[in-house]
């Protein structure tokens, strides 16, 4: 099944929920308006239908190969990177002064999305190279940034980020790989990285691998870790290849989904030591990588927006040509596609729902990311970014957990043809599994919603975005129809069940931590519920005015009516019970004995 980009819906956020015009008003964006945008997305779309989408099912029945040391990609991967790197789209939203085009994320993102539906496996490699410039940015000296910069926002060469080991997953204050200085000011990395994205590849000329190791006599724990940049081939001073580092790749994974993103196990320094050169000072490379992180954990958001559009698309292009059983109101005398009946429609409109919510949260957090940079003001720019930092983890947790969900109705509506791997819906019901597990697990996700976003400022920033969302039901009461009117009811005790969860995660986080974070991904479920329940109805008041002047195309805006009418009444009281769980439900978490389970 074709894929195509949902360019309508990413406009219809990015100028009336992101406010695209405030944007263009930042220093620097002054380009970036609503024009260019719609050039930006339109050019996109065109390339990732056609260029990416058609190897999203050969990647999966063909993946990339590992021999001899050497990862092949699939067939067709290697020319539609090119494309993509000549294109400049790898640098869309990067500093102009090493080469990108420094546009805001709030375009950049809805790029990264339509990028991620066409082909997840394909766009996982920009995205790590996304993440090795935003940390070389932050941190790199300036030698590092005129060696690297330019030719990672090119596309030329590709970066990763390499953190977990065998022993260290999650808790980084277990890694052992090591780093020796030398006399010159570099260092010799030795040690095993696992679960590598694109660790090795032939789409690119070279590999520029971020590795976090410990210097010998760092301290011990996450306060002695260092982060290092150990390029595949060295790079020479005229800037063009040396010889190959010690860094090769001993295995690829097999995986469950994402089969043609190659998942390498890269081991430094066997043949006397990989070359890195230090980022920034000495025993702060986690906070350095958690630049790239952060980055990350908001882009796999997006990945999970994504894989639920395209899962989205395909159970309606099926729904329609199935034809199984009369509809029950006799609309139809003989049997008729399966679109006709209640149980498919709604499968469909929670698919929709879950879908529009998810994308409107992320483009919306992007907006604050670009005014947390660019805006003028100091307030402004504080308290943007206090809001993008609690929005980031709905995006990465809700967005990829809604996402297990949407696909798996995906392949529902596709009845047993969608345990059939022939549709290809499975494959996204399988592809997006790892989503809530890596760049942190939904739990870790959660944890950083209690702990820092919650539990430290007293629920102060929980509790102005429900201010915020007070107003919008105002909005909707003074709307007067009844689809308002249910949004706005539905918004209000959503909101409730929330402020008090926050009540209870600050009464508790420190005194009673076990209670507080039994409840943490409930929390995170609950909250991004609420925020995408809330931008959706922003998305209704928006559409209602725009038909109220006559203005825009009045089947998609009512749509959007609808969809969010659906959402409040079906979506939305999930809350209540996500609430109680959370309140009354803590200590039957932890009750039952460990040698009991």
């Amino acid at each position: 099944m074709s894929f195509k980009a949902p360019v309508k819906d990413l406009l219809f956020d990015i100028e009336h929920l992101a406010n695209l015009a405030a944007v263009a008003q930042l220093p620097g964006f002054e380009d970036a308006g609503l024009d260019t945008a719609q050039a930006v997305l339109e050019e996109c779309a065109k390339f990732t239908q056609d260029a990416v989408a058609p190897l999203n099912v050969p990647g999966d029945t063909n993946p990339s190969s590992f021999k001899d040391g050497v990862v092949t990609a699939t067939p067709g991967f290697k020319e539609a990177f090119a494309q993509f790197a000549q294109g400049g789209w790898q640098g869309l939203q990067h500093d102009v002064n090493y080469g990108g085009q420094g546009l805001p994320k709030t375009i950049g993102a809805a790029c990264q999305e339509m990028l991620h539906s066409a082909n997840l496996s394909f766009a996982l490699c920009p995205m790590l190279t996304d993440g090795a410039i935003e940390a070389l940015l932050m941190a790199g000296s300036d030698e590092l940034k005129a060696t690297y910069l330019e030719k990672l926002i090119s596309g030329q060469w590709t970066g990763t980020m390499n953190l977990t080991e065998p022993q260290a997953g999650s808790d980084l204050s277990l890694v052992r790989s090591r780093a020796e200085p030398l006399p010159d000011g570099t260092y010799k990395v030795f040690g095993t990285k696992i679960f590598i994205t694109w660790g090795e590849h032939d789409m690119a000329e070279n590999i520029v691998h971020l590795v976090l190791a410990r210097v010998q006599g760092a301290p011990e724990g996450i306060k002695g870790i260092s982060l290092f940049i150990v390029p595949k081939f060295l790079v020479n001073a005229d800037g063009s290849l040396g010889e190959r580092n010690d860094v090769h790749c001993v295995s690829i994974e097999h995986k469950m989904g994402i089969k043609a993103s190659p998942t390498a196990v890269l081991q430094f320094g066997d043949n006397g030591g990989a070359i890195g050169y230090l980022v920034g000072e000495e025993n702060r490379g986690l906070e350095y990588m958690f630049i790239m992180m952060n980055a990350a954990r908001y882009a796999v958001g997006v990945q999970g927006v994504a894989v639920s559009e395209r899962a989205y698309q395909q159970a309606v292009a099926y729904a329609r040509e199935r034809v199984q059983s009369r509809p029950v109101d006799g609309s139809v005398k003989g049997s008729a596609p399966i679109i006709h009946h209640p149980d498919v429609r709604r499968m469909l409109m929670t698919m929709r729902a879950l879908t529009e919510g998810t994308r409107a949260t992320a483009i919306t957090a992007a907006a604050a990311y670009d005014a947390a940079h660019r805006h003028p003001d100091t307030q402004a720019r504080q308290h943007n970014q206090a809001f993008y930092e609690f929005l980031v983890p709905l995006v990465k947790g809700y967005s990829t957990e809604i996402s297990q969900e949407v696909t798996s109705l995906g392949v529902q509506v596709h009845g047993g043809m969608g345990f059939i791997e022939e549709t290809g819906a499975a494959q996204h019901y399988r592809d997006c599994r790892i989503l809530a597990i890596y760049e942190g697990t939904t739990a870790i996700q959660a944890n950083d919603l209690v702990g820092r976003k919650t539990g430290r400022d007293g629920g102060a920033v929980a509790k102005a975005i429900a201010a915020q969302i007070e107003q919008t039901e105002a909005a909707l009461q003074a709307a007067g129809d009844e689809p308002a009117q249910a949004a706005a009811r539905s918004l209000a005790k959503a909101r409730q069940a929330y402020l008090e969860v926050v009540d209870f995660i600050v009464a508790n986080s420190r005194e009673n931590p076990n209670a507080a974070y039994a409840g943490s991904v409930p929390y995170l479920m609950l909250a991004g519920n609420l925020v995408a329940g809330w931008q959706l109805g922003r998305a209704m008041l928006a559409a209602k005015e725009l038909l109220a002047k006559g203005e825009g195309d009045a089947d998609f805006l009512r749509a959007k009516i609808t969809t969010a009418h659906f959402y409040a009444e079906h979506i939305l009281p999930r809350t209540g019970a996500l609430r109680d769980a959370i309140v009354e439900g803590a200590h039957s978490v932890t009750e039952l004995p460990l040698d009991a389970f």
